[in-house]
């Protein structure tokens, strides 16, 4: 499966802003979804994940109650709805899948996923 990220942008600290993962090559209802952010001199980590049939979800701590993934399986879509964005929200933002379809709360590391997208840069000014 490949898979296309877009919607970054800069956006000031309290705004929204939400990215698309589009998917092609592959059935994409038979991945589970993730989202992952990289912070300059950081570790890639996990942000939000979410089963390949969309009935579960799961969210770093970091993120819950203000980040929300969803996906449209008609149009090969998964997005992340990002609002009150901080500016240590500020990284590159990468979707992934994996071809396992575990329940959304199995995932919270990069290793689990196979397939990447290219990234997209989310900057929140202070």
């Amino acid at each position: 499966v490949q898979l296309q990220a877009s919607g970054g942008g800069l956006v000031q600290a309290g705004g929204s802003l939400t990215l698309s993962c589009v998917a092609s090559g592959s059935t994409f209802s038979n991945y589970a979804m993730g989202w992952f952010r990289q912070a300059p001199g950081k570790e890639r980590e996990f942000v939000a994940a979410i089963s390949w049939s969309g009935t579960s979800t799961n969210y770093a701590d970091a993120v819950r109650g203000r980040f929300t993934i969803s996906r449209d399986n008609a149009k090969n879509t998964v997005h992340l709805q990002m609002n009150s964005l901080k500016p240590e929200d500020t990284a590159v933002y990468y979707c992934a899948a994996d071809g396992r379809r575990y329940r959304a709360s199995w995932y919270y590391h990069h290793a689990q996923f196979d397939y990447w997208g290219q990234g997209t840069l989310v900057t929140v000014s202070s």
